[in-house]
């Protein structure tokens, strides 16, 4: 009986014991992410497999939602984990001192991908993916509107694509935010407006949600998409009928992970961040509902046919060179630019741009240089733009939209200019359009 109560009592310590080792392998990792589950989803189910005991909470925001998260709980951190395409997201993060240093354990990633950094030099977030951005497009729609394949941004601003495209909006959207900032960019400023505004002029919806886009491409609701990279090539791995194009003007950049500072599981969350970026996390990115661009070179060993390979395919070394700091400091102006000129206006845009494409149809069957000349005022007039690069990244500017949670006066005064400032352009242009119009009968 004495012996039997020892021995109970042996047991009961060694179990005490032994807890805290069990409890360090067990838990939860939290992680704020704007990735859909369609991603999320396999890479929880293969690493909670890899880790058992550890539990992956995957919690969806977009991108700017995300980053004000992370900046509203910093006193007391509820997250461990930011996950997200957007590189200049997490220099923002950064630079508030919302991420902690760690240094992974993964082997054979190579420093650049394209002509890009894949790790942030100082090791507060690292890539795991790569991400181009471009054009989808659904073949049976394509097929039955007898419309062409495109290959450029400025093939979407044809006659032929008016009312058939689609984008997110920059502002709720990281990916497309980076799209934009990207065709600025790589064409200029002025120009880059320009692109931006003549496709737009043939934009059928402008979507809340990233990932809205290709559901609207893939149902066929749609016929072209502006969309990063993998939307495209897991719709296809999916059996969706669709292609994608990289336009000239793309950049290939990193999708990133990171610890956030002070995170409550950090020793979980570096558990996550090192299989992400080993072999086995890697693979997982090639199943057909993720399809992203690992970066670890070997990994494309085990790609299916066809699959872009950005460290040997010749395209992603002339892409475009992405500035992350000009990016970063111009986020708020460009994404609040695009709405008050494009989003808000949509209706005046596609209007005026519909009349456009009716006067250059009669232009072509009979010219009148008087005409195409008023045609092209028109376009000057619809691409414009209220504010100059210098402008837009000037430290008065960027001080009118970094208030808080509230809009400040100045905000709204500036975002008020730049609405009165489109309207007033595209009202002017419909003028001359109309005076062309009477020219072309």
């Amino acid at each position: 009986m004495i012996r039997s109560a020892a021995l109970a009592a042996t047991l009961a310590l060694a179990s005490f014991a032994a807890a805290p080792a069990a409890l360090a392998q067990s838990g939860k990792v939290t992680v704020v992410t704007s990735f859909s589950k369609d991603v999320t989803d396999p890479i929880k189910a293969a690493f909670e497999k890899a880790n058992p005991g550890i539990s992956l909470d995957v919690q969806n925001r977009n991108t700017n939602a995300g980053v004000k998260y992370l900046d509203e709980t910093r006193s007391n951190p509820q997250t461990d984990l930011f996950w997200a395409s957007a590189p200049d997201a997490f220099e923002v993060l950064k630079s508030k001192q919302l991420l902690q240093k760690f240094t992974p354990t993964a082997e054979g990633i190579p420093d650049k991908i394209g002509a890009y950094p894949i790790n942030d030099p100082d090791g507060y977030y690292f890539g795991f993916a790569a991400s181009g951005y471009g054009i989808m497009w659904n073949t049976r729609y394509v097929g039955a509107n007898e419309l062409p394949e495109p290959k450029e941004w400025n093939d979407l601003a044809a006659a032929p694509y008016y009312d058939h495209v689609a984008i997110a909006s920059p502002a709720r959207s990281g990916t497309t935010h980076l799209t934009i900032e990207t065709i600025l960019q790589g064409e200029g400023w002025d120009k880059g407006w320009q692109t931006i505004k003549d496709m737009a002029g043939n934009f059928q919806t402008i979507t809340d949600r990233s990932f809205g886009v290709p559901e609207a491409v893939n149902s066929g609701q749609v016929g072209y998409g502006i969309v990063i990279d993998f939307f495209a090539f897991s719709a296809q791995g999916s059996g969706f009928p669709v292609k994608f194009v990289y336009p000239t003007v793309t950049t290939v950049v990193p999708a990133n992970v990171g610890i956030v500072a002070n995170a409550p599981n950090t020793e979980n969350a570096q558990k996550f961040v090192n299989f992400l970026l080993s072999p086995a996390g890697q693979e997982v990115l090639l199943e057909p509902s993720i399809r992203r661009l690992p970066v670890n070179p070997a990994v494309y060993a085990k790609a299916p046919e066809g699959y872009p390979n950005p460290f040997t395919d010749p395209r992603f070394k002339s892409m475009t060179m992405f500035d992350v700091e000009k990016s970063g400091k111009r986020t708020a102006v460009v994404d609040t630019l695009f709405d008050q000129l494009i989003s808000f206006q949509l209706d005046d845009l596609k209007s005026v741009t519909k009349s456009i494409h009716e006067v250059e149809g009669k232009l072509k069957a009979k010219d009148n240089p008087q005409a195409r000349a008023l045609i092209k005022e028109a376009r000057a007039l619809i691409g414009a733009v209220p504010v100059t690069e210098e402008q837009a990244s000037s430290a008065e500017v960027r001080a009118a939209f970094s208030g808080g949670k509230e809009k400040g006066a100045r905000q709204a005064e500036i975002e008020q200019q730049w609405a009165s400032f489109a309207k007033d352009n595209y009202a002017k242009a419909k003028a001359k359009v109309a005076e062309a119009a009477a020219l072309a009968n």
